[in-house]
């Protein structure tokens, strides 16, 4: 596979292309943004179903929808990033190491 930048570059030019003409910029970042939620929603639909918390239904998913549902919401917020910010490795790689900083 690529690198995880240019995944993240491929998908983000894949959504321009999806929204085009469709809605003004502004709101098709904040819907980008928004599209977080919905992710970590469905990890949490993963993990209740994983863990059959809802006697109604029983276990309904696996621990490894539970991962593939985190990969969503990793990707998702990668790919809002880069919406915000054309170099959102750079701010990424910035905000981890300020991360790395404050814990040791």
């Amino acid at each position: 596979m690529n690198s995880i930048r240019d995944a993240v570059e491929r998908l983000h030019a894949w959504l321009d292309r999806s929204a085009a003409g469709g809605r003004p910029p502004e709101q098709e970042t904040l819907l980008r943004v928004l599209k977080l939620s919905e992710e970590v929603g469905e990890v949490a639909q993963a993990v209740i179903g994983a863990t059959g918390q809802n006697p109604r239904k029983g276990t309904t998913h696996s621990w490894q929808d539970v991962e593939s549902e985190l990969c969503d919401v990793i990707v998702t917020a990668m790919v809002a990033l880069r919406t915000l910010n054309p170099d959102a490795p750079q701010a990424f790689d910035a905000h981890l190491r300020h991360l790395l900083a404050r814990s040791s």
